[in-house]
C-alpha cells in the first residue's frame, strides 16, 4: 500500500484567521495531505495511521466537503446546499462504520481507530452534540478502545452513550441490545461478572425483541453469557448454553450450505461476522474437548458447524484436517 504523501501547511491556502488541525490529536497541524489538500496533521506520523485507517477511501470525498469555494459560491446558508452537506457526510459515516467493523474482525484495533473517530465527529456535525444517532459511533470508538484495552476511555464513552440513550426515549432495540453488549463486555474486562451477567441478559432481552429468539444476533449474547459461568466455575449452565448457541449455529449453516449454490456473491450477516463466528465454535469446541466428562456429540456439532463453515468460506484444508481429526466422531451428526 502506498501510503499518502504529506506536504507543509501553507498558510495562503487557507482562509484568513482559519487554524488547521491534526485530524488525530486536534493539536496544531504541521502538514497537510497533498492529495485532497484539506485535510491536516500535527507529524507524518498520525498522516500515516490516518492514511491506513481511513483517509485512503475518503480522502477525494473530503475534497467537496471541506474546500471553501464549492459552497461559498452556492449561497451557502440556502437549504439545497446544507442537504448537500448532510447527504455526502451520511456517507462518509456509512463508510468508516464499515471500515471500522472489517478491521475489528482482523483484530487491527489500532488501525480502527481513524475510521471510528471520524464516525463521532462527522456524527456529531450531522446530527448535532448529544443525540440519539451519536450512539453508534460511541459504540464503535468503544469498541476500537476495548481492543486495544483502553478500560477508562471505554468507560467515559459507554457512560457518555448511556446516558444519551436514557434520555432518548426513540431509541429503539436494536441501540440497546448493542449498548447492554458493550456495558457487558466492559464489566467482564474489569471482572465484575455479576454487571456483566445482567447486561448481557439485557442485551439477549433486546436482540430478540428485534432479531427473534433464533437469529445469530441474539444467539450472540448466550455465548457471552456462557462464557461468564465457564469462569465462575458453573460448567453444566455454560454447557447449556454453549449447546442453545451451537444448535442455533448448526441449523443456520446447514440452511446456508443448502442454499450455497444459488446465493454465493449475496452478502449476508454470516460472511460479515465469519470471524466472530469462528472464535466463537473454536471456543465451544475446545471447552468440550477439554470438559472432564466429554459430550461425544456436542463436539461432533460444533466441529460439523466449523467444517461447514470453512467449506463456505472455500478452505478446503480446514475442511479435510477437522473432518478427519481422530477425536472427533462426524458419524453422531447425522
Amino acid at each position: 500500500m502506498i501510503s499518502g504523501a504529506t506536504c507543509s501547511v501553507v498558510a495562503l491556502a487557507s482562509p484568513k484567521g482559519t487554524d488547521t488541525f491534526c485530524e488525530l490529536c486536534q493539536r496544531r497541524a504541521h502538514v497537510q495531505c497533498s492529495r485532497c489538500q484539506v485535510t491536516f496533521y500535527c507529524d507524518a506520523e498520525h498522516q500515516r495511521a490516518d492514511w491506513v485507517g481511513i483517509h485512503e477511501r475518503i480522502c477525494q470525498l473530503l475534497v467537496p466537503l471541506r474546500s471553501p469555494t464549492l459552497f461559498s459560491s452556492q449561497h451557502p446558508d440556502c437549504i439545497e446546499t446544507q442537504i448537500k452537506k448532510v447527504r455526502m457526510s451520511m456517507e462518509l459515516i456509512e463508510i468508516c462504520k464499515s471500515v471500522a467493523q472489517s478491521k475489528f474482525s482482523e483484530g487491527k484495533y489500532q488501525e480502527a481507530l481513524p475510521a471510528a473517530q471520524f464516525c463521532l465527529r462527522c456524527s456529531m456535525d450531522v446530527h448535532g452534540p448529544s443525540t440519539a444517532q451519536l450512539v453508534p459511533a460511541y459504540l464503535l470508538l468503544a469498541e476500537a478502545n476495548m481492543g486495544l484495552g483502553n478500560l477508562d476511555l471505554v468507560t467515559q464513552l459507554l457512560s457518555q452513550a448511556e446516558w444519551v440513550v436514557l434520555k432518548s426515549p426513540e431509541c429503539g432495540h436494536t441501540i440497546h441490545h448493542q449498548l447492554h453488549k458493550s456495558l457487558g463486555l466492559l464489566h467482564m474486562a474489569t471482572g465484575n461478572l455479576e454487571a456483566a451477567l445482567f447486561h448481557f441478559a439485557n442485551n439477549i432481552y433486546f436482540a430478540s425483541e428485534e432479531y427473534g429468539p433464533d437469529s445469530p444476533v441474539t444467539c450472540g449474547g448466550y455465548f457471552l453469557m456462557a462464557n461468564i459461568f465457564a469462569r465462575q466455575g458453573k460448567m453444566s449452565i455454560a454447557r447449556s448454553l454453549y449447546s442453545e448457541v451451537a444448535q442455533t449455529w448448526h441449523c443456520l449453516l446447514t440452511k446456508r450450505l443448502e442454499t450455497h449454490s444459488q446465493k454465493a456473491n449475496e452478502p449476508d450477516f454470516l460472511f460479515s461476522q465469519r470471524a466472530e463466528v469462528e472464535e466463537m465454535l473454536r471456543t465451544m469446541l475446545e471447552f468440550e474437548q477439554n470438559a472432564s466428562r466429554k459430550d461425544s456429540a456436542q463436539v461432533a456439532l460444533v466441529a460439523h458447524c466449523l467444517a461447514m463453515l470453512w467449506f463456505l468460506e472455500g478452505d478446503s484444508a480446514k475442511v479435510s484436517h477437522i473432518t478427519k481429526s481422530p477425536s472427533i466422531n462426524f458419524t453422531l451428526t447425522q
